[in-house]
């Protein structure tokens, strides 16, 4: 498939549910999309906050963090300590090391969320599932559905963010 082609003009994820076609394409997409927006971005700047707006490491590490706690809800189970500990230090680079082992963080994820959709039955999309420590109602489908459009918003985020960097970095070369 051309890397110009989004993936949802790419025909079916083989063995997804086709209800969770698009979650699976928009996941595919994102990753795609960081791949190309970070083509060359400087590491110094992974942290960096330009016009106190989130970094580009932030977003990578946030999307990799929201799929995997959207995944342990759409299983129907409460996140662990170490998702908490994750939860809490997605912003400060906390054992974070470069931006391709964030990607392929990332990446790695999205795959576990592909494989999560290949043995989920359509006929449990619409069950009940809880978020939080407040319990908010949500659905498998729900859960799923957010993670996906989650991961998209931020990987709009993070191009603006690594485009400002570049930009502002070519202006003082």
């Amino acid at each position: 498939m051309p890397t110009n082609q989004e993936y949802w003009l790419s025909g079916p994820v083989p063995r997804i549910p086709p209800l969770l076609q698009p979650a699976a394409h928009a996941l595919l997409q994102s990753v795609r999309e960081i791949k190309t927006y970070l083509t060359d971005f400087p590491e110094d700047h992974l942290w960096e906050n330009p016009f106190d707006r989130a970094s580009v490491g932030f977003h990578l590490r946030h999307i990799t963090g929201v799929l995997d706690r959207m995944l342990t809800y759409a299983d129907n189970k409460g996140l662990t300590e170490e998702q908490f500990h994750y939860l809490k230090n997605e912003g400060n680079g906390e054992g974070a090391s470069s931006s391709q082992q964030l990607i392929a963080d990332f990446e790695s994820k999205v795959d576990e969320a592909l494989d999560y959709f290949k043995n989920t039955p359509e006929s449990i999309l619409t069950e009940e599932r809880f978020v939080g420590r407040k319990k908010l109602p949500s659905t498998v489908i729900g859960l799923l559905f957010h993670a996906a459009e989650h991961s998209q918003r931020h990987v709009g985020q993070l191009l603006v963010t690594a485009s400002a960097i570049k930009d502002q970095l070519f202006r003082n070369e």
